[in-house]
């Protein structure tokens, strides 16, 4: 059914504010909103059964908290969680909103407690992330469901398969949108407006005309209903972008994923524990440059770099246990030169770059739980922490790709998340939260659990503030 309400939704009236989207975002704009007594409608595009946008694949948030819990392992301070940031978006973030995010994430554990989420303590092979994040129990869809749940329980009236084409903005101040739903094209006006709606990582013609034919090899990790669209339409109607269009959380998946919406156990975390090499059997980056958490979201770059867009990870027996594994099966042979044929690479030169990462190998005492000193000599590109000789069989491969999350085009948005504009005025009544909004943070890298973290913050915000013009009428 496609109304989320006993009741046909009226469309005739003017609500209060209107939410564009149905992934975390949007829902905590909307709960936030409807806390504030507005009237709010929120119209997703994807089916009921596909609703959540991205956030149906999550399963943790960072956030600031002062002390260990049932569910953490120790406290993750402001200053710690702001180096965290800076090292890997490498100063690329807008400090002002960055620092407001940071800080306002230390309410979000009890908030979403609030709102129907359930925690659980971090399964093993989380990404080291015990004590910087809280994992909730039944990981995004659980999560969207009790939102859902909460939202309709507050009177936030819902519509799926309602695809936004257009929004009328006159003189940068919204006045309706305009959306197909059922083979027709509707109109609904609203005091105030929330885009929430993701970024354009599911439009092939749009990350095309910002990566050229390689796009045909990536693979959308997450919704296939985020084209991008609204933000499309806000950029059109003169919101100033923000963040590189080539810019992405993109993370090396299992090359045998599909193509859209396969989610986090696609997702491949074995790099820190063996070798990476191309097509054509070169290693091409540090695998042990850092904890995993700092630097997964860097080898779907990586990757979309190689040629052909694939490469291939290479571990032995010690370390295949030491991870979560894809949900696709490793490829497995007795040795190295049978595992390249598996794999269709050069094995002589397989073999070759394996035997000259060993010799490299230097004395240590490998411990995944830290940086420790197992690290390579006199080879380049180096691997700087947990190297250890490829040399118990069985051996592993997986082939890799670029799995691509969210991208970091963007809109310009100020601290009470309103839409700025290319006169570097803001809109008084057109708020951006979620990924619509995450490259004013995120000029690079990611942090993991972070996306969820910027999301819910100005989603409250973005709610929060658009009840409020819907009351008073002024910013």
């Amino acid at each position: 059914m496609a109304y989320d309400s006993q009741s046909r939704i009226d469309l005739t009236q003017t609500y209060d504010v209107l939410v564009v989207g149905g992934g975390n975002a949007a829902l905590c704009a909307a709960m936030t909103a409807a806390e504030a007594n507005a009237k709010v409608l929120l119209l997703e595009s994807a089916p009921k059964e596909f609703r959540g946008g991205n956030s149906r694949h999550t399963r943790n948030i960072r956030y600031v908290h002062n002390r260990g819990t049932e569910y953490l392992t120790g406290p993750y301070l402001e200053d710690e969680f702001w180096d965290d940031l800076l090292e890997v978006t490498g100063g690329q973030t807008n400090a002002e909103l960055a620092r407001l995010t940071i800080r306002a994430s230390a309410e979000l554990g009890h908030w979403m407690n609030a709102h129907g989420c359930h925690f659980q303590p971090p399964l093993r092979g989380t990404l080291h992330l015990a004590r910087t994040n809280s994992h909730f129990l039944g990981g995004g869809k659980a999560l969207m469901n009790a939102y859902y749940a909460t939202a309709r329980k507050m009177g936030v009236e819902i519509m799926y398969e309602a695809d936004v084409r257009d929004l009328e903005i006159r003189d940068g101040k919204f006045d309706s949108a305009i959306f197909e739903f059922q083979g027709a094209s509707r109109k609904v006006r609203a005091k105030s407006v929330v885009v929430a709606s993701g970024g354009f990582e599911a439009n092939l013609n749009w990350l095309k005309e910002c990566w050229g034919e390689a796009a045909d090899n990536f693979i959308i990790r997450g919704s296939p209903y985020d084209k991008g669209r609204p933000l499309r339409v806000l950029l059109d109607h003169g919101a100033k972008p923000v963040g590189d269009s080539r810019q992405c959380h993109a993370v090396a998946i299992d090359a045998r994923a599909p193509k859209y919406d396969g989610g986090i156990v696609t997702r491949l975390d074995c790099v820190s524990f063996g070798i990476v090499v191309n097509k054509h059997v070169r290693r091409f980056y540090d695998e042990g440059e850092d904890f995993w958490p700092k630097r997964y979201a860097i080898w779907g770059r990586l990757v979309a770099q190689q040629p052909h867009q694939i490469a291939f990870a290479i571990l032995d027996s010690k370390s295949i246990g030491l991870f979560m594994p894809s949900v696709f099966p490793p490829i497995e042979a007795n040795t190295i030169r049978e595992l390249a044929a598996k794999l269709e690479l050069d094995p002589s030169a397989l073999e070759a770059v394996v035997t000259a990462f060993n010799k490299s190998v230097q004395p240590g005492t490998f411990d995944p739980s830290i940086l420790d000193d197992c690290a390579t000599a006199g080879l380049e590109p180096p691997k700087s922490h947990w190297a250890r000789p490829l040399d118990t069989p069985p051996f592993y491969g997986y082939p890799l790709r670029p799995g691509i999350t969210f991208t970091y085009l963007g809109i310009t948005i100020n601290e009470k998340a309103q839409v700025i504009m290319q006169d570097d005025r803001a809109a008084p009544n057109i708020f951006a939260a979620g990924e619509i909004k995450a490259g004013n943070i995120l000029g690079q890298g990611y942090l993991a659990g972070f996306g969820l973290t910027i999301g819910t913050v100005f989603g409250r915000i973005a709610g929060k503030e658009a009840a409020r013009f819907a009351s008073d009428g002024f910013d």
